[in-house]
């Protein structure tokens, strides 16, 4: 039986907390883990790894971010990056110039429209909804480095690897949707939550840059384990023979899984490493 070298988790509604943070639990739990000689990686959506937010103050960890667009080490330096043909993002912002297009950077967040456009993607939320995701930007939930009002030749200054959108309409919505289906075998559409477009090169997910970080190290992929709970966990939950979803995940993430844990709300994430840690190490001693 392979032994677990690597745990790569989606972050929120997997790893952290119901409030979207990393707390003592969870910050124990990894240090465990990675003074073991085991490697924690968050595959998340977001643009940098919040090293300094959501509670990873002091953890030295790598991460596969922007939905594994751009993988950065535990310094925060850029090992690989998989991005958006230029042409594409070039045609995408002609295309809706109605839409504030968030465009994920190795250099920063670069916004095609303004701050108020982009603010107006969450009106579309609940009211309890819109109180987490406030709560999750005041906790450090925006990049650190995000510009609106850019142009398109601004933005094409840069690497862009992905484009995140909130669109305030369901004739845009329709729209795009069509718009990228057209343009399927150039780039894909893998939000976490529906109400989002995430969009990357076709090329690219969080299972691809997980395992490109796995044979980075010389781990391989049945020595690997994966965490998620939404859509833009899919692929990484299909690629790897030990991935889990969380109780609170969605149909399709659950169905993608190899086996279903508990909640987020109880820690189930890193109990989980934990206890597959603590059963090899009874294991080897055993043997």
């Amino acid at each position: 039986m392979s032994m677990i070298k690597m745990f790569a988790s989606d972050l929120d509604g997997t790893l952290l907390n119901a409030l979207h943070e990393a707390d003592g639990t969870i910050r124990r739990a990894i240090r465990e883990l990675t003074e073991a000689g085991l490697h924690v990686v968050p595959a998340t959506g977001r643009s940098t790894l919040p090293i300094g937010e959501h509670g990873f103050t002091g953890l030295a960890l790598d991460a596969c971010c922007s939905n594994g667009s751009i993988v950065r080490d535990s310094h925060g330096e850029v090992l690989k990056t998989w991005t958006i043909d230029p042409q594409v993002t070039e045609e995408l912002l002609k295309a809706f110039p109605d839409i504030c297009f968030d465009c994920s950077t190795p250099d920063g967040m670069f916004s095609s429209g303004s701050f108020e456009m982009h603010q107006a993607g969450f009106k579309k939320d609940s009211p309890i909804k819109r109180i987490v995701m406030r709560g999750m930007r005041a906790r450090g939930g925006y990049h650190e480095e995000q510009y609106f009002d850019q142009s398109i030749g601004d933005i094409l200054r840069h690497d862009v690897c992905k484009i995140n959108c909130r669109v305030t309409s369901p004739e845009l919505e329709r729209d795009l949707k069509a718009y990228l289906a057209e343009r399927s075998d150039r780039v894909v559409n893998a939000p976490f939550d529906p109400v989002m477009f995430e969009i990357t090169d076709v090329a690219c997910n969080k299972g691809e840059s997980v395992a490109w970080l796995a044979g980075y190290y010389g781990i391989a992929e049945d020595e690997v384990a994966v965490y998620g709970d939404g859509g833009n966990d899919i692929a990484m939950l299909k690629r790897f023979r030990h991935s889990y979803a969380t109780k609170n995940a969605s149909d399709a993430a659950k169905a993608a899984a190899s086996a279903t844990i508990g909640s987020c709300m109880v820690h189930a994430v890193p109990k989980h490493m934990l206890a597959t840690m603590h059963k090899q190490n009874s294991r080897t001693v055993i043997e």
